[in-house]
């Protein structure tokens, strides 16, 4: 029993060790001296044909900043086509969208009349959009969301790439703006931080991004598939069935958008213990694309997805096993468990301590918001297990 115990502790350390330290590390020095360089048409005929695919629900406090950004983007207008689906919002949205659609012909509108969430909704924009421009190579969609911010040479960027056939899925480099000291938007900013610079590298080395952001990507229409009903993550869902037909997905750190980082940690919670459920079910459906972790694709997905999404369990079982084989009288797993018991509950304590007296450090936050994320993921979990029979949603409130 002692003997168990070891183990299962340094394997569930290892693996959380290996997911967030030693995985990027590791990619780091595989992609030391390696850059993209995707070829660039050289006309504006050469550039290809490009849907955007933007579900909304009550966004009228960014919609148009959205939208303005969208007209200002610097491509070619005669390719290029805006589907812009209302998931029943019922506040000022949909007058602004309209309004839009009124001045620009490129925007087209659609006021959906039942709420399906955002699957649904772009599942029917893709079909709009196909039945404009065919479902081709030289046919993109951009998915994007109502609260992302378009640089103007973004599309540029991002479609540059789809000059390679094997590429697939191009994703963009997510900026944070309006940090504050106060909140978890530091300790936010500097996580997805390095989740860009390890999906890039995912995509120097490996050529399979794991899972673009999802604020703003662009797809191969003949790629696109459809997101099941009741399907939660749909921007991992479409991103792994394009590595599944065997195509390749990068992330560009030069094609720019922009999204204002949420600072409450009860709504970011909210918001990643959701994302948690589906990332569940993209465990389950995907499976096959993680086990064995032998290929590219699977060795990546594993490392960087799958482990993290154990995290909890991995953490959990640590205090278990340290627990038992401190009761056994081993002093130093004593210490270690009584260690885990006080990072772990007097972390996040003494950060909300600090932030009343409008104390604000950095690491510690960092701490808090990572056990946070594991939290959610737990919740997430079971989430996942009494079963998910809606995809509806709320947008998630920002700076």
């Amino acid at each position: 029993m002692e003997f168990a115990s070891k183990i299962i502790f340094w394997l569930c350390l290892g693996s959380v060790v290996y997911t967030y330290l030693l995985y990027p590390l590791l990619l780091r020095w595989l992609g030391r001296g390696r850059s993209i360089a995707p070829p660039v048409p050289g006309e504006a005929a050469g550039w290809p044909r490009i849907s955007v695919l933007m579900s909304v629900y009550n966004e009228e406090r960014v919609i148009r900043r959205k939208l303005e950004s969208l007209v200002e983007v610097d491509y070619p207008k005669d390719k290029l086509a805006a589907f812009i689906g209302s998931d029943c919002s019922n506040d000022g949205t949909d007058a602004i969208v309209g309004d839009f659609a009124s001045r620009y012909p490129f925007i087209h509108f659609y006021p959906f009349e039942k709420r399906q969430g955002k699957p649904g909704v772009v599942n029917q924009l893709a079909r709009l959009a196909t039945a404009r421009w065919p479902a081709e190579p030289g046919h993109l969609f951009l998915m994007t969301d109502a609260s992302v911010m378009l640089d103007s040479q973004v599309l540029q960027k991002l479609a540059r790439h789809f000059g390679d056939p094997r590429v697939g899925l191009a994703d963009t480099r997510l900026v944070h703006t309006g940090m504050q000291e106060a909140g978890i938007s530091r300790a936010e900013n500097q996580y997805i931080s390095s989740e860009v610079r390890l999906k890039y590298l995912e995509g120097l080395v490996w050529g399979r991004t794991i899972g673009p952001f999802g604020a703003c990507y662009a797809v191969r229409s003949n790629r696109f598939s459809e997101v099941p009903p009741a399907y939660l993550v749909d921007d991992f869902y479409i991103a792994m069935k394009v590595l599944e037909q065997g195509d390749k997905a990068l992330l560009d750190l030069e094609a720019l958008c922009f999204e204002p980082v949420s600072h409450e940690i009860g709504e970011e919670y909210r918001r990643k213990a959701r994302i948690s459920a589906g990332n569940f079910q993209n465990l389950l459906t995907f499976s096959h694309l993680w086990w064995p972790p032998f290929s590219a694709l699977n060795f990546a997905f594993f490392s960087h997805k799958v482990l993290r999404w154990m995290a909890p369990f991995a953490i959990i079982l640590m205090l278990l096993c340290a627990g038992l084989l401190a009761l056994q009288g081993n002093l130093i797993f004593l210490l270690v468990f009584w260690v885990l018991v006080g990072g772990l509950v007097l972390a996040p304590l003494l950060d909300k301590l600090l932030k009343k007296w409008d104390i604000n450090i950095l690491p510690l936050r960092g701490a808090h918001y990572f056990i946070m994320m594991n939290l959610a993921l737990l919740e997430g979990f079971f989430k996942f297990i009494k079963g998910i029979r809606s995809n509806v949603w709320e947008p998630t409130k920002r700076n």
